[in-house]
């Protein structure tokens, strides 16, 4: 880890450290700053506008401060590594975590400009929701994926995937998208250009790594030395729990919770505990 010199021109009186501490080895699991020059979209018009959106706001790399103008943050308010965290493999010295590549835009806005009923709603502060107040001063902050007009993320995918660190020689043994896109777009095409997601993955002594996390609802199985995705079934939801697995009578189970999401499918929010085994002999 290394300090580095980062920007100055944050907030009205607002003290920022000169420095910051950026890790050199391993290296960044997911891109760190972001230009117009890196704007993505299915169409021109998307590109288009997503790099307009990046060009009106405060862009670089990270730590670049949010301000009154509106700032990219990359990666966004959801990680890089998330909630749910990572899986370690003592027997290989691997750390192997789901990351999201999705970029936020991030902006203050003075509380005389919010109304008592957005700063109130639930969704506030919240992606897509109005700016919420922030305690202690007067600003409120709004946040929200940095979208194209056909709500496709700006950023070029995969938009999150499954990484494995080897953490003696500090570098990246493999990484593989983590989720497919046919249950969020008009025709249900299996991209596997990653999904949004929350929850974090489990490791076996037979190499194998178990996560659900993603919003197409699905659990899967990788391969430990690989990647490669070994196994997958649908849920009725999204599983957004990290995985346990536990022997009974000689055989082995895995278990997750399967309750979906308040933001992802709140329509869907439920209380499934699903177990899965290989057959009997």
């Amino acid at each position: 880890v290394e300090d580095r010199r980062v920007p100055q021109d944050g907030m009205p009186g607002e003290r920022l450290s000169p420095t910051q501490p950026f890790p050199v080895k391993p290296p960044p699991l997911v891109p760190q700053g972001l230009t117009p020059g890196d704007a993505w979209g299915f169409t021109f018009r998307d590109r288009s506008a997503c790099r307009k959106a990046i060009a009106a706001a405060r862009h670089g790399e990270m730590y670049t401060p949010p301000t009154l103008q509106g700032t990219v943050f990359n990666p966004g308010s959801s990680g890089g590594m998330n909630w749910g965290g990572g899986a370690f493999d003592p027997t290989r010295n691997l750390l192997i975590t789901p990351v999201s590549r999705l970029a936020f835009f991030v902006r203050f806005v003075p509380l005389a400009n919010v109304s008592e009923a957005d700063a109130s709603s639930r969704m506030a502060g919240f992606p897509f929701g109005p700016p919420g107040p922030v305690t202690g001063i007067e600003y409120a902050l709004q946040q929200r994926p940095l979208m194209s007009p056909s709500f496709a993320p700006c950023t070029a995918p995969p938009w999150s995937q499954l990484v494995a660190v080897d953490m003696v020689k500090g570098e990246i043994r493999w990484k593989v998208p983590l989720g497919v896109l046919d249950k969020l777009m008009p025709f249900p095409l299996p991209l596997k250009f990653g999904t949004p997601f929350a929850g974090g993955p489990i490791v076996t002594a037979g190499g194998l790594i178990f996560i659900g996390a993603t919003i197409d609802e699905r659990f899967r199985a990788f391969d430990r030395e690989t990647g490669a995705e070994l196994w997958q079934v649908a849920m009725p939801t999204t599983a957004n729990a990290t995985p346990m697995t536990y022997m009974a009578d000689g055989r082995q189970f895995v278990v997750v919770a399967a309750g979906g999401h308040m933001f992802q499918y709140p329509d869907k929010i439920s209380d499934y505990l699903l177990a899965y085994a290989l057959p009997r002999e």
